[in-house]
């Protein structure tokens, strides 16, 4: 079974690795800072709740099989373009502000319940299982860019 933000070792574990993160630290990979990956990731987060607006795409990771391997197996590629919607790349950023929000949500997002989320913008509509392992897998990939 893949990891997800439901499971509260899982989510922890995540929290662990992030409170390792410094504004200094270097990318293994890509062209975001560290502080503009936590506000992406932040995003994404605010986007899992439905505090973003997202709009939908077209295209084929909106429907099984690609939709369930990308959300659930298949490694994030590394240069995989991100939804506009969470681009943080040359915007300014505040660390401790965004460190502080991305605690926050995470533990909300398990509080919250499984509720119905909304819509992805690459993969559409999503189970509250699904958001959970994409939002684990989109923290990993982002921490595992910069060395946690």
């Amino acid at each position: 079974m893949p990891k997800t933000l439901w499971d509260d070792g899982a989510r922890e574990a995540l929290i662990g690795r992030i409170e390792r993160l410094s504004a200094e630290a270097q990318p293994l990979w890509g062209r975001m800072n560290a502080g503009e990956m936590l506000a992406h990731v932040l995003l994404g987060m605010r986007m899992a709740s439905g505090e973003i607006e997202t709009r939908p795409r077209k295209g084929p990771f909106r429907y099984w099989p690609l939709k369930h391997l990308f959300v659930y197996w298949i490694p994030f590629p590394r240069s995989a373009p991100a939804p506009r919607e969470i681009v943080t790349r040359g915007k300014p950023v505040d660390w401790d502000a965004n460190l502080e929000a991305l605690r926050a949500t995470l533990v909300t997002f398990r509080e919250s319940a499984p509720h119905a989320r909304p819509p992805h913008p690459v993969f559409g509509k999503l189970s509250p299982k699904a958001w959970g392992a994409l939002g684990w897998r989109h923290l990993d990939h982002h921490l595992r860019q910069f060395g946690l």
